[in-house]
């Protein structure tokens, strides 16, 4: 049924003066700054790389929207704040994203019937893009992702930000929930998480992620560290021949098995480890001087110590723990990590560095970050919206956000350094410089954007689009 839609909008009056409104402002944008990920991700290569990791047997001859253009629609579409498909069915019609996907025609006049006026693929053509790994008949799955190629892509182009020269390397694992929404595939219940969900499992170094994988939640939180350890390793010794590398997680990582690869494969490991009564026993001191100690502080007191420990089957060898006896008001706090750094650090400039107090408070805990980072992806950049049954599509979407979240880093990290953007999250970034009002217009020989003349940034956007220029492009 055919509704009517309002013209026309009044407002209370601004002394004595009428407030009218209405949708006759012409070819409006309210995501101007989409043109910095445009140019960001032309040079960076992203999508244009990202869209090289799926087959499309689409007859050329009825495409429309090229498969590199789906996906420079989808990636900018999230960093822009439009997690859902059906945004695309209004987004479609906005000239501004079609110059920043990089349509030919971001008027859409050179369509023809419904789809004239509208440059952009709608949801169902981007539902195709995502559903192609789906169970089902073949003939109607003409673009098949290749998860393979996303997964030694994601590892790429994580190397590629190290430089060959980089000393260091600590890679940060974790696992979190990812809630079901309904009867999904892989839908198991979670008796930690309390609820049904998926576990995906994620690696970060620093700010960038190097590991995306979707997983069912009735597995061992560390399952596949190993795998991805195996992949990611050898990437970065390549690039960085001289590096040293420190895998750090939770107890939840406190395997054999993880610890044995990293031992025989030269990598180094720092992990928390669950408590037990051999090792209270072993903290049974350090908790008596805590306890003295505190009631001279009021009622707050760490002290920490070093020590071997094996266990009775489950560890091949003994390692160094180290084990902090930590008081409370509301009482004995102990805790205890893992690791196979050296006392005396590596080198003059580092002996203090791995000392149990400095390893526990100063390295170890700073891993804390990383669940900021996965917070960040989820909330922001809609991680956790697996919405779909099966979950190979499931695991394109999840792709998708990580590969959007690394434009948003590579955009935080290369372009706005040294301002107050400098440490913002993603949301924020999008807030203050994506999110611009902008007006076009267009003629033979140039498309002219003009942005809102009250933009309060503008320095900050004219510092990013230099540097933006100044970068050199990964890809030819």
């Amino acid at each position: 049924m055919h509704m009517a839609i309002q013209e026309k909008f009044q407002f209370e009056e601004l002394e004595g003066r009428r407030v009218e409104a209405d949708f006759t402002g012409g070819t409006l944008s309210s995501d101007g700054g989409l043109l910095l990920l445009r140019d960001l991700d032309k040079k960076s290569g992203i999508s244009k790389r990202l869209s090289d990791c799926f087959v499309d047997t689409r007859d050329t001859r009825l495409v429309e929207h090229r498969l590199q253009e789906l996906v420079a629609q989808r990636l900018p579409g999230l960093c822009a704040g439009y997690e859902d498909l059906n945004d695309h069915n209004r987004l479609r019609e906005d000239p501004l994203v079609a110059v920043a996907v990089g349509k030919a025609d971001p008027t859409g006049n050179s369509r023809s019937g419904q789809d004239k006026g509208k440059p952009l693929a709608g949801a169902s053509t981007l539902n195709r893009l995502e559903s192609g790994n789906e169970k089902g008949s073949p003939h109607y799955r003409k673009i098949k992702p290749q998860n393979s190629m996303m997964e030694a892509l994601l590892i790429e182009v994580g190397v590629e930000t190290l430089a060959a020269d980089t000393a260091e390397v600590i890679l940060d694992f974790d696992a979190t929930d990812d809630i079901i929404h309904g009867l999904q595939e892989g839908r198991f219940f979670n008796a930690y998480y309390d609820t049904y969900c998926y576990l995906p499992l994620y690696c970060f170094m620093g700010d960038v992620p190097r590991w995306a994988q979707l997983r069912c939640c009735n597995i061992d939180a560390s399952e596949g560290t190993v795998e991805a350890l195996q992949k990611i390793v050898p990437a970065i010794r390549s690039r960085c021949p001289n590096a040293r590398i420190i895998v750090r997680g939770d107890s939840g990582f406190c395997r054999e098995k993880i610890m044995a690869w990293c031992e025989n494969n030269e990598v180094h490991f720092c992990l928390g480890l669950a408590r037990n009564s051999r090792l209270l026993e072993k903290l049974a001191t350090a908790m008596f001087r805590a306890r003295l100690a505190a009631c001279l502080t009021g009622g707050h007191a760490r002290i920490f110590t070093d020590f071997s420990y094996q266990t009775r089957d489950s560890w091949s060898t003994a390692r160094r723990v180290i084990g902090k006896a930590e008081i409370v008001p509301k009482g004995e706090n102990p805790r205890f990590i893992v690791t196979n750094l050296p006392h005396d650090g590596f080198g003059h400039d580092q002996m203090e560095r791995f000392t149990a107090t400095a390893c526990y408070e100063n390295f170890y805990c700073v891993r804390g970050d990383m669940e900021n980072r996965i917070k960040e992806q989820q909330m922001d950049l809609f991680a956790d919206r697996t919405s779909t049954h099966y979950m190979d599509p499931n695991q394109l979407r999840l792709y998708f956000s990580t590969f959007a979240y690394i434009l948003m880093e590579r955009l935080r990290c290369l372009t706005l350094k040294g301002t107050q953007l400098a440490q913002a999250t993603a949301g924020t970034i999008r807030l203050k410089i994506i999110k611009i009002a902008a007006s076009l217009s267009f003629s033979i020989r140039r498309v002219h954007i003009r942005f809102a003349s009250a933009f309060s940034l503008r320095e900050v956007f004219a510092l990013a689009h230099k540097r933006i220029m100044a970068l050199k492009s990964a890809v030819t």
